[in-house]
């Protein structure tokens, strides 16, 4: 029923403007998607509308267009740039004779030609299927249609009933299983945050050139493509950064505008990295006329994950297409906000790593806590996140540790049984019982933030 392009397979590209004309870096992008698909544009047809029809999402005359430009280039497939409804879809197609997909489906299906993982498998084959359950009524005129013939006559039920109840015991299987991985990645989560490490999250439009940093930063075989969407997988490596601060740093999924909402949904393997992350690596294109716009599609995504008021470092990457020399901007109290550097030819990464250990270090308090002798393994992962400041033993066998850690991983330290915060020392607090600690407004922000 939803046939995916098959490689090399002729497209016509349909976009309009509503209520302005085409913009033509929005024309190139729903290009590039095309191409990522597999796609071969052969002609592209441009309009203006007010709003959109009911009947083709485009006026009766643009479709006749479509339909002649669609014969004239032998074309296989029409994409259109825009939210088709399952109707205008099939009225399309019955006009034109050819498969007409819509961006959400062409979105779609570059996430499922990219998933690699088993669990990203399943969160494309979910969201295709959601998408699917809408549309099933496209060009199926069997589906409307009773069973018959001997020994199956009878009340029984439409193809299209049956369809619908086989995709959503479908959609049921793979919720469940999906519940299941999700559960097994929290719990490793949740053993990275026992050992006390703060975690960075990249995020950014797609082909900013995060997983070309992520490479460059971890040494990590990162998948690099000069396409949409090459990355979709999350991959977390470990990272130390200058000062001895070892920190986790996850590569996510690439935003783009309009994103469709079962994604969202459906990815929240990756989505999560960043809504768990103490910091956000915001990766821009430097080069790209519409990095403003670009930026304000990113932070809208992340405000529709939960992840808006996590502190961010824009990375303008890139610059060397710019000719623009490496650099760390700051704001008016001298704090890191963004840093210019290009990932592939490694310039300005040294600054990137010291703005990072910066914005980390604010984070962090140093704190006096007292353990049980018996909590070997909890000061073994101390040393080993290089938290471990001074250590010496109290007269009743315990262990009085000073540590440097940030508030959300004090917040674990102080609901670990056994461990007791005697004191802190911090930027706003130079120096504290643990009592008081436990009821700043810091620890109360840190709680909020790991809830």
């Amino acid at each position: 029923m939803f046939e995916r392009p098959r490689t090399g397979e002729r497209a016509v590209l349909v976009r309009l403007g509503l209520g302005a004309q085409v913009d033509p870096e929005d024309l190139q992008e729903f290009r590039q998607l095309a191409v990522s698909a597999g796609a071969e544009p052969v002609a592209t047809v441009t309009g203006r509308r007010d709003r959109p029809d009911p009947r083709f999402f485009m006026g009766s005359g643009k479709a006749d267009e479509v339909r002649v430009v669609a014969e004239d280039n032998a074309a296989d497939v029409i994409l259109v740039d825009h939210a088709l409804s399952p109707s205008q879809e099939r009225n399309l197609e019955k006009l034109t004779g050819r498969r007409v997909l819509d961006r959400n489906s062409l979105i779609l299906d570059i996430f499922a030609q990219r998933a690699r993982s088993f669990e990203g498998k399943l969160e494309v084959e979910l969201a295709q299927l959601k998408h699917m359950a809408t549309r099933l009524v496209r060009g199926w005129t069997h589906l409307e249609r009773q069973k018959g013939g001997i020994g199956m006559r009878g009340p029984g039920e439409t193809q299209l009933e049956t369809d619908r109840r086989l995709i959503g015991q479908r959609v049921r299987v793979l919720t469940r299983r999906l519940e299941k991985i999700q559960q097994q990645r929290e719990t490793g989560r949740q053993m990275r945050a026992g050992i006390p490490v703060p975690s960075l999250a990249l995020v950014g439009y797609t082909n900013a050139g995060k997983s070309t940093l992520f490479r460059s930063m971890t040494g990590a075989d990162a998948y690099v493509a000069d396409q949409l969407f090459a990355t979709l997988d999350p991959t977390v490596r470990r990272i130390t950064l200058p000062g001895g601060t070892l920190v986790v740093a996850a590569d996510t999924v690439g935003f783009i505008r309009e994103l469709p909402h079962e994604l969202v949904a459906a990815f929240q393997s990756t989505l999560t990295e960043a809504r768990e992350a103490t910091l956000l690596l915001h990766v821009v294109d430097a080069s790209d006329p519409r990095r403003d716009d670009h930026i304000a599609q990113v932070d809208s995504v992340l405000g529709q994950i939960g992840a808006s008021e996590i502190p961010q470092i824009i990375v303008y990457n890139k610059i060397d297409r710019l000719e623009v020399q490496p650099r760390v901007d700051r704001d008016a109290e001298g704090r890191a906000t963004a840093v210019w550097i290009s990932a592939e030819q490694l310039l300005g990464l040294d600054l990137l790593a010291g703005a990072i250990a910066e914005r980390i270090s604010r984070f962090a308090r140093q704190a006096r806590l007292r353990v049980p002798a018996s909590a070997g393994a909890l000061r073994s992962r101390l040393y080993a996140a290089k938290a471990v400041r001074d250590e010496h033993s109290a007269d009743d066998g315990s262990i009085e540790l000073v540590v440097e850690l940030p508030d959300a991983e004090l917040l674990l330290l102080a609901h670990t049984p056994g461990v007791q915060i005697l004191e802190v020392r911090g930027p706003d607090m130079p120096c504290a019982s643990g009592d008081a600690y436990l009821q700043s407004t810091a620890f109360s922000s840190a709680t909020h933030h790991r809830t």
